[in-house]
Formats: C-alpha cells, structure tokens, sequence
C-alpha cells in the first residue's frame, strides 16, 4: 500500500500546525550576558522580524565595530514567513488530500533542505556581522572575531553569548523533522 495510516494523517496536519505556528513566535535567541548586565539581553529572531533588547545590542555592538541590525536590510525577514507558511500548509495538505508514503517523504526531504540551508544562511549572517569589522571601532582587540555561535555557547571578551531555537523554533523542529520522520516511520510500517 503507498496510503499512509490515519495515524499518521493526524500527524501529518499536527506537524503543518506545528510549522505554521512557528512564524508568529521567536524562531531563535541569542543571549547575552556580562557583569554590567545581569539580568541579561535577549536578541529574538522572529521569521519576519528581530526583538528583544536589540537598541541596546546595537549600541554595544558599535564600540566593537559590528554592523547595527536592521530587520529590513534581511531579505530573509521578507520571505521566511511565506516559506514557512507554505511548508505548513503543504503538510496540512500532504495529510488531507494525498495521503500517499511517496508525497510525505518529498516533503520531509525538501523541509530537511530548507532546514539545511536555512541554518547555513544564518550562519553566514552571524558570521559577516561577527568578522566584518568597523577598523576604527572604539575597542579593537587584535584577532578577534565576535561571531556567536550558531548553536549553543561562546564566550565574547566579557560577554557571553548562548545561542537556541526558540518557541517557534522548536515548534518547527517538532513538526518538521520529530512528527513527519515519524509519519514517515509509522507509514513505512503500517498495515
């Protein structure tokens, strides 16, 4: 049989609800903490915007010469939310109306794509911001790069930064790589 099991439809539109509630809540943070703040500053990365404490990252970023952030210089905040929608509907879809093994696994190879290349590009971007330095920067240390980093933990001179998914980040990673492997496992194996 290439149907995959009602089980597994309801995984499916589970998995699309997962991803589609990801463009309204923080896809990532990044965290920073000093002696000077000890309460910490959040930056938010939302599919379509930044927020957190972002002037006052701003401002500490200029004395090391990094670029302010501005959600409108990212390409990347135009169209995320659309792809992001469409990868949450096309599940919704994919288990309501195809409900075949081959248009699951399609899917979950082309979200795993996107995954993979999103990841790459905000690499890219953590790094550009972390290495293209202001040379007359109020506090230039000799080889120092301030990238953060892309997962988990990295200590900048006095700062330092922890960086994760966020709520709506671990609602895409729950819905688009948890649920669907499991549709995927779970329609392999049924019946």
């Amino acid at each position: 049989m290439n149907t995959i099991s009602k089980s597994s439809v309801i995984m499916m539109i589970l998995a699309g609800l997962c991803v589609l509630g990801a463009v309204f809540l923080p896809i990532w943070r990044i965290e920073l903490d000093a002696p000077q703040y000890p309460e910490g500053l959040a930056l938010l990365i939302y599919a379509n915007r930044l927020g957190g404490e972002v002037e006052i990252i701003n401002g500490l970023n200029h004395y090391i010469g990094m670029k302010t952030l501005h959600a409108e210089e990212f390409i990347e905040f135009t169209v995320l939310p659309y792809i992001i929608g469409f990868f949450g509907i096309w599940a919704i879809v994919v288990g309501l109306y195809f409900k075949s093994r081959k248009s699951v696994l399609i899917l979950l190879i082309t979200f795993a794509l996107f995954g993979v290349l999103a990841m790459y590009d905000f690499w890219r971007w953590e790094y550009e911001y972390g290495h293209n330095l202001d040379p007359t920067a109020a506090i230039i240390v000799p080889g120092m790069a301030y990238q953060p980093p892309l997962i988990g933990f990295k200590q900048l001179l006095n700062f330092g930064a922890f960086s994760i998914p966020d709520s709506g980040g671990w609602m895409m990673l729950t819905g688009g790589v948890i649920d669907r492997f499991g549709v995927c496992v779970r329609s392999w194996f049924a019946q």
